[in-house]
C-alpha cells in the first residue's frame, strides 16, 4: 500500500509531505537539509515562546512551509517578524491561493504581500536558492 504525501513526511521525521518534498529538493540542489535546527525566541504579551523554522538556506533565507497556515501560526509570524526584523522569513504553501478562512477572501498569498512576506508555491524557487545572502540586514 502506498504511503500519504503527509504520511511519507511523518516517516521521514518531517510533519508533513511538503516539509518531505522542500527536503528532497534541497538535496538535490546540493544544499545541507537541517529540519527544525534553528531556535528563534519571541515573547507574546503572555508568555515567551521559540519559534523553530523548517529550513535555514545557507543564505540565510528561512522558509517555512505550509499547507494550512491557521490563526495562531499567522500571529506567531507577525511577532516573529515584529521581534526580529533582520530576519528573512519566507513561505512556501501548498496552495497560497486558500482562503485563510472558509469566508474569508483573504488568501494565504494575499496576507504575506500585506504582511511582507515573500512566498512561492509546492516548492523552493530557485532564485530563492541562489540568491547572495545580506549582509547588511543580519545581526
Amino acid at each position: 500500500m502506498a504511503l500519504t504525501q503527509k504520511q511519507a513526511g511523518l516517516k521521514h521525521g518531517f510533519r508533513s509531505g511538503l516539509e518531505e518534498k522542500i527536503a528532497e529538493q534541497l538535496e538535490k540542489a546540493g544544499i545541507p537539509v537541517e529540519y527544525e535546527k534553528k531556535v528563534i525566541p519571541y515573547t507574546t504579551p503572555e508568555t515567551p515562546h521559540k519559534y523553530h523554522p523548517d529550513f535555514e538556506l545557507p543564505n540565510g533565507i528561512i522558509i517555512e512551509t505550509k499547507g494550512r497556515f491557521l490563526p495562531d501560526d499567522r500571529k506567531k509570524h507577525k511577532l516573529v517578524k515584529q521581534q526580529h526584523p533582520e530576519l528573512d522569513i519566507r513561505f512556501v504553501f501548498t496552495r497560497s491561493k486558500t482562503p485563510i478562512t472558509k469566508t474569508s477572501k483573504t488568501t494565504y498569498a494575499s496576507w504575506c504581500e500585506k504582511e511582507g512576506f515573500r512566498y512561492a508555491d509546492k516548492e523552493i524557487p530557485e532564485g530563492w536558492l541562489k540568491e547572495k545572502p545580506q549582509v547588511n540586514k543580519r545581526k
